[in-house]
């Protein structure tokens, strides 16, 4: 039997599927979820808007940031930015200055996801068209 490319991507996604559940499985029964913990922390609109920008500047303060994103409000910003920060995908860097300076910033662990999250939003343009006809 000829094991062609299309069987090999299924069975090597079936595989990193099946690797995947095996190394959650001890996490969901404890009560954790951190697949749910970070989509629900970094895949709503504003958070990636603030991942990339901050991906893209590295370094942006509120206003900046604000500014960058087109539609969200002081409010949503700032709570958008409190949840990324209580899941360590950005950092805040409050300087003692007057009047109080406040950076924002990808930790490591937020830079790695963003890369990740361009690799999606290029895989979602090269489809876009699929995705366009499926949605009419």
């Amino acid at each position: 039997m000829v094991v062609t490319k299309a069987d090999n991507e299924e069975f090597t996604l079936k595989k990193n599927i099946k690797d995947y559940f095996i190394k959650t499985r001890p996490l969901l029964e404890s009560g954790l979820c951190p697949t749910a913990q970070l989509f629900s922390a970094s895949m709503d609109k504003w958070s990636l808007f603030c991942i990339m920008n901050l991906g893209y500047y590295k370094v942006l303060r509120f206003n900046e940031l604000k500014g960058n994103i087109t539609g969200i409000s002081a409010r949503m910003l700032s709570v958008t930015l409190k949840k990324l920060e209580r899941n360590d995908i950005v950092k805040r860097n409050v300087y003692a200055e007057v009047p109080p300076k406040v950076e924002y910033s990808l930790t490591p662990f937020g830079e790695g996801l963003a890369e990740r999250l361009v690799g999606l939003g290029h895989w979602l343009l090269d489809n876009s068209t699929r995705l366009k006809e499926k949605n009419k």
